[in-house]
């Protein structure tokens, strides 16, 4: 798989090239979201209730994924950190939109290693 069809499945490379003009900019960059923790500490926070915590790590994602212009995980991770600004926010609300990151999550990682393995 090569960077431009990893990014048809996760976002938008054109976007991405602005800022990062070499492809091998972008795969370094890329290849370390596999490392970043802010969904790992999203699920955990909503898990125990601390929107607080859980709004600042839906924040970093958030800004880690529009750095790097992976869209299908920006766009609901945007919205939870709207909806996270709240510090009691609708139980619900929260928990369908966790299972829609959860989903562009996954299929985001599941790109980027493969891609990855294919170097």
């Amino acid at each position: 798989m090569t960077l431009k069809e990893c990014y048809n499945i996760i976002g938008d490379y054109n976007d991405v090239a602005k800022r990062l003009p070499l492809d091998r900019m972008i795969t370094k960059f890329i290849l370390k979201f596999l490392d970043d923790k802010s969904y790992q500490q999203l699920i955990s926070s909503i898990e125990n209730a601390d929107y607080k915590e859980a709004f600042m790590a839906a924040h970093t994602l958030k800004g880690v994924c529009q750095n790097l212009s992976l869209t299908k995980l920006y766009e609901p991770s945007h919205i939870m950190t709207e909806i996270l600004r709240n510090e009691n926010p609708d139980k619900a609300t929260v928990m369908e939109l966790l299972e829609q990151i959860r989903e562009n999550y996954e299929m985001t990682v599941d790109a980027i290693k493969t891609f990855r393995d294919s170097q």
